[in-house]
């Protein structure tokens, strides 16, 4: 791939204008020092100790009035290997999966996960009522527009695109991953749906 820009440092990040988004957070997590915001997710736990220094980048992407998909991108400081992945959520979603990011950053790749448009329990789906927008979100919007926003992030750090791009997903992160491949199957070089919670008829 070829250069993009010169590479930015972590905390300028939250100076980049892309479409629809705003930044919270773009600051250097040292190595082993994170503390998840929020209980981790119900099977699904993560030992941060073992984290190698990165650069989180926190925000919103609003492509509707009714829209607030909150997203992390985490980035490694050392190592990246050259490759962009997405992780899935869960049941009703409802908040950022941290754990789900551990694993992939360990392994060099810039990460990002959504809480999908809505803030709530696993078995909550109340916040869908009266709210069109936010349902298209939860269906596939969120994770469309957090793959254009995160591939741009990782490239303005690294100061190229990522060679090759993921999704990795279980349950309705399997669902996520599918949908991803029949609406926008240029997203993803290679897509992980496991267990797709794909009978929503039913």
């Amino acid at each position: 791939k070829t250069l993009t820009a010169e590479p930015m440092k972590c905390e300028d990040l939250k100076t980049l204008a892309i479409a629809d988004t705003s930044f919270t957070t773009a600051e250097i997590v040292p190595a082993g020092t994170f503390k998840a915001p929020t209980p981790g997710f119900p099977g699904l736990m993560a030992d941060y100790s073992k984290l190698p220094a990165f650069c989180r980048v926190a925000g919103a992407i609003k492509p509707t009035d009714d829209s607030d998909i909150q997203f992390e991108l985490w980035l490694p400081e050392q190592n990246w290997n050259g490759k962009f992945m997405q992780t899935g959520n869960g049941v009703a979603a409802g908040s950022i999966v941290y754990s789900s990011l551990a694993d992939p950053l360990i392994r060099g790749y810039a990460v990002a996960n959504t809480d999908t448009g809505h803030k709530g329990a696993g078995d909550d789906f109340s916040w869908a009522a009266g709210h069109p927008d936010k349902l298209v979100d939860y269906q596939y919007r969120s994770i469309h527009e957090l793959t254009i926003v995160g591939k741009a992030i990782t490239a303005a750090h690294y100061g190229k695109a990522p060679g090759k791009s993921y999704w990795l997903g279980c349950s309705t992160g399997g669902r996520q991953g599918l949908t991803e491949a029949q609406r926008f199957p240029e997203d993803y070089d290679a897509i992980v749906a496991g267990s797709p919670a794909s009978n929503w008829a039913g």
